[in-house]
């Protein structure tokens, strides 16, 4: 063998390695943060791994349109209270004060 290509291969070797063992790194990092996170795993030709079956999957689909549509409920409620905050404060205080007493009826 020429000296020239084992020196090139004695240089080029470790860096070859390096570059193995950080890709295998972040498959790992990356596969474990999916996991942790509920995302679902592919497998070889994109399919999804998991969840297995698909009334888990649909179950799971459920509860969040479930928690978004609490979610929904909740922001009209929350818009509509701070419409009328904005009212209260954009109002002049001699109208409010008198629809105040309005509301309040007739003294005794």
């Amino acid at each position: 063998m020429d000296p020239d290509k084992l020196t090139m291969i004695t240089a080029l070797g470790p860096m070859i390695g390096i570059g193995i063992v950080a890709i295998s790194v972040g498959w790992v990092l990356t596969t474990w943060m999916r996991v942790k996170n509920g995302y679902p795993l592919d497998g070889a030709w994109g399919q999804a791994v998991y969840p297995k079956n698909n009334q888990e999957a649909v179950e799971r689909v459920k509860l969040l349109s479930q928690e978004n549509a609490q979610l929904r409920a909740e922001l009209g409620s929350i818009k509509d209270r701070l419409a009328i905050v904005e009212r209260i404060i954009v109002d002049d205080s001699h109208k409010l004060r008198s629809e105040i007493e309005a509301l309040r009826g007739p003294s005794n």
